[in-house]
């Protein structure tokens, strides 16, 4: 189960719409599945549930970054993530629930509506009030309620079916329940016909489609290959780019202040994990960087995956093996999950975003490059292009 839970994110940047539902049903179905074991506690259950849900929320918003090109739709993404992200931070470190209520997962719906509807449709549709509009109903129609039932409340939705609906009690099997009220079964049908009528109607009324029905994602984006970026642009996108490289870092290191509640063995403090976090985000932008001027460029995600991996097993290992006053902060195991999680965010991050640069009618705006390369890289054109003539 919890390998299924890591596994089937990895999915969502080419196939967004099943893996991120096929993500949610693991979510909704794994602490029944847990309770059935015998002598298996699940006190930490919360702590578990919501780490597990920031690492595919985290991969769902890395492929917006690939995939969205409406930069205001991503915006808003982007904001609805980290907000998110700040409330599960905060919730693993007090264990207060309304935190939850007050930082609802807004994005995983908005992420969604906006997927399903590039299904069938350019999401170019949205202007920036529909937009808005879909946020701010899912937030307060949807998930406010959603995250009162299940923080605030702690109701459980198999318990008030039975007890409520039914009649029956907690300890009453389903045969029970469904011979005492029978007829539940037949109003619920009724409705579900009902809404299938409705959706039936609601469907015909909808505009054409602009393409066919489909589920992977490259089919509705423009292509992109970071091949195709020139080497000197690949080295200025890989330096020291304060707001990526800023966002690398906070992205990361809140990611594993919620795993160091749930992982083993972990003996780091927070501000050690932060620092570890900062050493190896900007270490890897070194070794990029200085990868990127040579010309060096990787041929798939999973190749640059394992690059960046072996940078920081060296990193790590050099951190190991300077002495330290207390000698090594975590366990190997968990010091690999935590090394493969930073390298899967930090390969993830960088490849997305040069994709993006370049699926965009600008791919490297003036913002991105510092005055003197930029100058510097016309320059190089204005040459090429008069030696050419």
């Amino acid at each position: 189960m919890i390998a299924g839970r890591l596994l089937v994110p990895l999915l969502i940047p080419r196939f967004p719409v099943p893996a991120i539902i096929a993500a949610l049903v693991l979510d909704a179905v794994d602490q029944t599945i847990f309770q059935q074991v015998p002598g298996l506690d699940i006190a930490g259950y919360q702590q578990y549930d919501k780490a597990l849900d920031v690492y595919y929320l985290a991969i769902a918003y890395l492929s917006t970054l690939q995939n969205w090109s409406d930069p205001f739709a991503f915006g808003i993404a982007r904001f609805l993530f980290y907000y998110r992200l700040v409330g599960v931070v905060a919730f693993e470190f007090s264990d207060s629930r309304w935190l939850l209520l007050v930082f609802p997962n807004t994005f995983e719906y908005f992420f969604i509506a906006y997927e399903v509807i590039r299904c069938r449709w350019a999401p170019t549709r949205l202007n920036r009030r529909t937009l808005i509009a879909l946020a701010a109903g899912i937030w307060i129609v949807i998930k406010l309620p959603q995250e009162w039932w299940l923080h605030i409340a702690e109701l459980d939705v198999t318990d008030e079916v039975k007890t409520k609906v039914f009649g029956v009690g907690l300890a009453d099997g389903w045969g029970t329940a469904l011979a005492h009220r029978w007829w539940v079964v037949i109003v619920a049908l009724a409705v579900l016909a009902a809404l299938t009528v409705a959706v039936r109607a609601g469907v015909s009324r909808l505009p054409d489609g602009d393409w066919p029905f489909g589920f992977v994602v490259s089919a509705r984006t423009r292509g992109g290959n970071v091949a195709r970026v020139p080497a000197s642009v690949r080295a200025s996108q890989s330096a020291f780019l304060r707001g990526p490289l800023i966002e690398k870092i906070v992205l990361v290191s809140m990611l594993l202040l919620v795993f160091s509640r749930i992982v083993p063995g972990v003996r780091a403090t927070n501000t050690q994990i932060v620092v570890t976090v900062i050493i190896l985000v900007v270490a890897n932008s070194v070794v990029s960087h200085w990868i990127a001027g040579r010309g060096t460029e990787w041929t798939s995600t999973v190749s640059q995956f394992i690059a960046v991996s072996a940078i920081n097993a060296g990193v790590v290992v050099a951190l190991v093996l300077l002495p330290t006053p207390g000698g090594a902060s975590v366990t190997p195991l968990p010091t690999l999950f935590f090394l493969l999680l930073i390298s899967l965010i930090v390969t993830l991050y960088d490849r997305y975003r040069m994709l993006r640069k370049l699926r965009s009618g600008k791919p490297f705006p003036i913002w991105v490059l510092r005055r003197r390369l930029l100058e510097r890289t016309r320059r190089t054109v204005a040459n090429v292009g008069g030696r050419s003539d």
